[in-house]
């Protein structure tokens, strides 16, 4: 199983970004997929989740920021960022998480690097 994580960078506050993930090895389709973050010296935080029904929660710190979304024929799961902040910087992580007769498998992608300075 393997997610692999792209579009992370460096912009400016008010910009915008789209981070992508790529999905392989699983049926994605039926996994809730999500992003994580975690900013330097903070734990990591639940930004946004998608389930394989398509209903969506973020947190409330990225709210009417962040959207997510998913295209099932290409195992990919996107967060598209607008009006980043400073405080949105963190390192970004793809994860996948499905439940087959009461066990979990959950899988994690490596990260990628979102920093938002002028």
């Amino acid at each position: 199983v393997q997610l692999e994580e792209s579009g992370g960078g460096l912009v400016q506050p008010g910009g915008s970004l789209r981070v992508s993930c790529a999905a392989s090895g699983i049926i994605f389709s039926m996994y809730t997929v999500g992003w994580y973050r975690q900013a330097s010296g903070k734990e990591r935080e639940l930004v946004a989740q998608i389930s394989r029904y398509r209903s969506t929660n973020y947190a409330d710190s990225v709210k009417g920021r962040f959207t997510i979304s998913r295209d099932n024929a290409k195992s990919t799961v996107y967060l598209q960022m607008n009006s980043l902040k400073p405080e949105d910087t963190a390192v970004y992580s793809c994860n996948a998480v499905n439940w087959i007769a009461d066990k979990e498998y959950e899988y994690w992608g490596q990260g990628t690097q979102v920093t938002v300075s002028s």
